[in-house]
């Protein structure tokens, strides 16, 4: 059996060191948290004490985020300091898919005070979780408490104890049924609504890359940045996007804008 840290085989970790977007991780948990090693120790151990507030500094103060599990450690450090999924104070329209309990939305309504999010999540328990988090923040995002998928109806929704993984079709060994939304369906409202979409995160374990692929031509010219939590072989979105893979997530521009 593989020697296991905190969840993790040393050969992942190890291997984790020639990666690009771990260094850059270690080099900005000194600045984001304001008790970095507790941080690092806890994320390399999986050790910690649940449920427990988590200070991160952002371009808007210091915030409190409240964690469940150790996962919802790996999450903070994946989009605060890896930059999964980077934004700009200029990204002020932002879709979600699949909220969890608003680490990212967090990240994303912290860039600056003008940022409006829209934000899908089906799981009431995360839900709860997510208003708690974006108590600070009623007024600049709403929330559909729904997945998001091919069509508008029901489907089954796997879940587990972190929240973190469950999905549409998602084998968990819990289910419920919840309401379904069309993905092109509500980005198209948003669009209508404010003209553009700056960033669109999709994370919706199993459906990320039929949801990103259907996109169609004149709705992805709308969108500037897509970031799924997905590994392409090829560019879906060849003809208004280019791709680069960060990891596990594949990160998406516009042509014609700017580096992420």
């Amino acid at each position: 059996m593989a020697l296991r840290i905190g969840g993790r085989d040393v050969g992942t970790i190890f291997g984790a060191f020639f990666k690009r977007q771990h260094w850059t991780a270690a080099k900005n948990m000194l600045t984001v948290y304001r008790h970095p090693l507790n941080i690092f120790r806890r994320y390399l151990s999986g050790t910690g004490t649940y449920p427990d507030k988590i200070e991160v500094r952002t371009p808007s103060g210091p915030i409190l985020l409240n964690v469940y599990t150790h996962h919802d450690i790996l999450t903070i450090n994946e989009i605060f300091c890896r930059l999964d999924y980077r934004a700009t104070a200029e990204d002020t329209v932002v879709v979600d898919f699949g909220s969890n309990i608003g680490i990212s939305a967090a990240y994303f309504l912290t860039r600056s005070a003008t940022v409006r999010a829209f934000l899908f999540e089906p799981l009431p328990t995360n839900t709860a979780r997510l208003r708690e988090n974006l108590a600070a923040y009623a007024g600049r995002y709403e929330l559909v408490e729904k997945a998001v998928g091919m069509a508008d109806g029901e489907v089954t929704f796997g879940w587990e104890d972190s929240g973190r993984y469950g999905g549409v079709g998602v084998e968990t060994g819990n289910y419920i049924t919840v309401p379904c939304v069309d993905s092109n369906s509500v980005l198209q409202a948003i669009v209508d609504s404010c003209g553009r979409i700056d960033v669109l995160k999709i994370d919706i374990e199993t459906m990320e890359e039929a949801v990103t692929a259907r996109l169609p031509l004149e709705l992805a010219s709308k969108i500037g940045k897509i970031y799924v939590e997905w590994k392409f072989a090829t560019n879906p979105l060849e003809r208004t996007h280019r791709m680069t893979q960060y990891g596990s997530v594949a990160q998406f521009v516009r042509l014609g804008a700017g580096q992420v």
